[in-house]
C-alpha cells in the first residue's frame, strides 16, 4: 500500500508540473493533491497545517493565474483577444506545428505571436498590438512562473520526505 501511495503521489506531482505549462490542466491543485496523498504514507512527517497552507497557496496561485494575464494586458493597453491569442499560441507550441520553432523556444515564441495576432484582429495597429501582446505575454510568463515554482517546491518537499 505504501508503494501505491508513493506512485500515485509521483504521478500527481508530474501532472502538476506538466499543468504548470499546459493550459487546461490545473497544475497547482494536482501538485497539492500529490502532497495530500503522500501525507498518508507512514514515514511522512508533515501534518495538517502543511496540507492546509499548501492548499491555500495552490488556490491563490490558481486564481492569480487567471487574473495576472488580464491585469498585465490591460496595463499594456490590450484586450481579451491578446490573452486568448497568447493561450492559443501556447497550445500551438505543444501540438508540434510543422513549421517554426519547437520545444522551449516555441513555448516562448508562439504565445507572443498568438497574443500579437489576437491584438491585431482587434486593433489593426501594429504598435498598439505589439505593446499589448507584450503585456499578455508578460502576464502569461508570470502566471506560469508561479505555477512552476509551486510544482517544483512540492516535488522538493516530496523528495525530502521520502529520502
Amino acid at each position: 500500500m505504501n508503494t501505491v501511495l508513493i506512485i500515485i503521489a509521483i504521478l500527481l506531482a508530474l501532472a502538476g508540473l506538466a499543468g504548470s505549462v499546459l493550459p487546461g490542466i490545473p497544475g497547482p491543485p494536482l501538485s497539492w493533491a500529490a502532497l495530500l496523498v503522500l501525507s498518508f504514507h507512514p514515514s511522512v512527517t508533515f501534518g495538517t497545517a502543511m496540507i492546509v497552507i499548501m492548499a491555500v497557496m495552490a488556490a491563490l496561485i490558481t486564481v492569480m493565474d487567471y487574473i495576472i494575464p488580464g491585469i498585465s494586458t490591460k496595463k499594456f493597453g490590450g484586450s481579451k483577444a491578446g490573452v486568448w491569442g497568447c493561450n492559443i499560441g501556447l497550445i500551438l507550441s505543444f501540438i508540434g506545428l510543422p513549421f517554426g520553432p519547437q520545444g522551449l523556444l516555441g513555448i516562448i515564441i508562439w504565445p507572443f505571436l498568438g497574443a500579437l495576432t489576437g491584438e491585431m484582429i482587434v486593433s489593426r495597429d501594429i504598435k498598439v498590438s505589439s505593446k499589448s501582446a507584450l503585456g499578455a505575454f508578460v502576464g502569461f510568463l508570470c502566471g506560469t512562473g508561479f505555477k512552476l515554482i509551486f510544482a517544483v517546491a512540492v516535488i522538493f518537499v516530496m523528495i525530502m520526505q521520502l529520502f
